[in-house]
């Protein structure tokens, strides 16, 4: 692991003081509104940049574990102020986090590793995601930040919505809910001059058709998912609601720590044992994990604790997703694909005990201790195993921006 970071994400406090600072610079240009509030009450605001019909939507802050998209969304903002020819008949508009009640609860700055990333972990349950809600809960049921998120889409009918994501650990993908052609050569170009792996065959996109290298479009509504037992489905996530208005959605994500194994795009010798025995380990780190929860003092009940609930609904999801990597046939034989499934074994049992640590801290400090441990070992083998490599800050931040402004403007050339 590297030493610490340069520089630290910003906070949301820091995003809309950012954000009154831009306004305040160019009245003229720039607009700061409040869009709804969460569920505790905090509110969302939007930064709009022009006043033009044909509109673009970048969105942060939809997983409160995944921190770069504040710092690319202010980047993005300044540049548009910048350069003319990017607000030439468009306007921008950015929702600064659409998730704050979940940014208050991960507690990060400036990691100096995956263990100091994971102390002060949160993630919250699928129902409580403002971009993941309508693909598991009914209209009447949404949380208030989807209904903010889907209001400004409504408003706006953005041409390009933009949804900043990222990983801990491994490489750059882009996913599109519609292709963007063209959108390929300048990520691949932006990765490669900034030292970022591409990941070859993105575990959140099996099976997906490729546009270009790292960059996958969904499917259609009738293609089965790679992962059947999984409740959540992109295709009715809040990505498809441009969808109405011609518009489509590209979700960029960027890694905070490089890692090989995710840009390999060979075969792999054997991917379907390789995928049951990374379906064994899943099931024997999450059983570690629920082992600590039952023997813990108080029991955990049912709790208004989201990070209990985020925990519990993780460890939840193990039993369906191991019997999927050992009966589904392997999406991808690459041995990319098997990487990224191998990160994505790692982090669901990883998360889990992070989250019911810091839950757990105030009433069974042996249980606490028990999870720390998991936590501190899965972290150091998760970064030996994959080489972890920090990317800068201002690398993670550029990159994202660069793509954005790629993807804008060659879905502006085919916008309606």
């Amino acid at each position: 692991m590297s030493p610490l970071p340069e520089l630290c994400y910003p906070t949301v406090a820091e995003l809309v003081s950012s954000a009154r600072a831009l306004t305040a610079q160019r009245p003229g240009l720039c607009t700061l509104r409040q869009v709804g509030v969460s569920r505790a009450g905090r509110p969302l605001h939007l930064l709009s940049v022009g006043h033009a019909r044909r509109a673009v939507l970048v969105v942060a802050g939809a997983h409160a574990n995944e921190p770069a998209g504040g710092g690319t969304l202010l980047a993005l903002a300044r540049r548009v102020l910048q350069e003319r020819e990017l607000r030439d008949g468009t306007s921008w508009h950015f929702l600064l986090c659409a998730d704050p009640d979940g940014a208050s609860l991960h507690v990060m700055s400036a990691p100096r590793s995956l263990y100091d990333y994971h102390l002060g972990f949160f993630r919250p349950a699928g129902p409580e995601q403002p971009e993941w809600a309508p693909s598991v809960l009914p209209p009447d049921r949404l949380p208030p930040e989807t209904r903010a998120l889907i209001g400004v889409i409504d408003e706006l009918r953005p041409y390009l919505q933009v949804s900043l994501h990222g990983t801990d650990l491994g490489g750059s993908w882009v996913q599109l809910t519609r292709d963007v052609p063209g959108l390929a050569e300048p990520f691949v170009k932006s990765a490669a001059e900034l030292h970022i792996p591409v990941e070859a065959g993105a575990s959140d996109a099996a099976g997906w058709p490729a546009s270009g290298p790292g960059v996958r479009v969904m499917p259609a509504p009738e293609a089965g998912p790679a992962y059947p037992s999984l409740p959540d489905d992109a295709r009715h996530s809040t990505w498809y609601h441009a969808h109405r208005y011609g518009g489509l959605t590209a979700v960029i994500e960027v890694p905070m720590w490089a890692g090989d194994l995710v840009d390999d795009p060979a075969p792999h010798p054997a991917p379907a044992a390789a995928l049951r025995a990374l379906a064994d380990r899943l099931l024997r780190d999450a059983g570690e994990v629920r082992r600590v929860l039952q023997d813990a003092r108080p029991r955990p009940g049912d709790t208004d604790d989201p990070l209990l609930r985020a925990a519990t609904w993780g460890l939840d999801l193990v039993p369906g997703l191991a019997a999927d990597l050992i009966r589904t046939p392997p999406a991808d034989g690459t041995r990319a694909y098997v990487g990224s499934v191998d990160a994505f074994a790692r982090r669901v049992p990883l998360r889990a005990a992070a989250m019911l640590r810091r839950a757990l801290r105030g009433t069974d400090a042996q249980a606490a201790a028990r999870l720390e441990h998991l936590v501190a070992l899965w972290s150091d083998a998760f970064a030996v195993r994959f080489r972890a490599r920090w990317v800068p800050v201002e690398h993670q931040v550029e990159h994202q921006s660069r793509t954005v402004v790629a993807a804008a403007l060659h879905a502006r050339e085919r916008a309606v």
